[in-house]
């Protein structure tokens, strides 16, 4: 048989010219555009998954730290508390405790100060006031004190 005459090697021979002629490459700005897009859509992956894993990291370490229990108790015991100067000192040994009919006061107490010497003298507790006539506002050095 002839070579020429073979009817599938002339359909070979029309499929080769036809994916020879349609197999010219796309423009360069088409394939800048899909490399482009491949590029961000890694991107987008990538920051996802790592989003995926701090949250799940950050649920299971949640999951496993102890539950608030409570208040927080102190590192170190606190020291003892020592005594007020207002409070009387304990009794010696040797002397008789005092009785409700003595006429002796204790001996280190003294009596509370007056409420005027709390205040610093040529205080007011009203606002001063501009020479235009307008009350201006001030801090005061105490703190106001409660009423008794």
């Amino acid at each position: 048989m002839p070579d020429s005459h073979d009817p599938l090697r002339s359909l070979f021979q029309e499929a080769a010219s036809a994916g020879q002629s349609a197999s010219t490459a796309p423009p360069v700005a088409v394939i800048e555009r899909r490399g482009e897009r491949h590029r961000r859509r890694r991107i987008v992956g990538v920051a996802a998954a790592c989003f995926l894993v701090l949250a799940g990291s950050g649920a299971a370490l949640s999951a496993f730290l102890p539950a608030d229990s409570g208040p927080n108790l102190p590192a170190t015991t606190p020291s003892p508390v020592a005594p007020s100067p207002t409070s009387a000192p304990p009794p010696p040994p040797n002397s008789t405790a005092p009785t409700l009919h003595s006429a002796t006061p204790p001996l280190n107490t003294t009596p509370p100060p007056p409420l005027n010497s709390m205040m610093p003298p040529g205080r007011t507790t009203e606002p001063p006031v501009d020479p235009t006539g307008t009350a201006t506002a001030t801090m005061s050095r105490t703190p106001p004190q409660p009423l008794r």
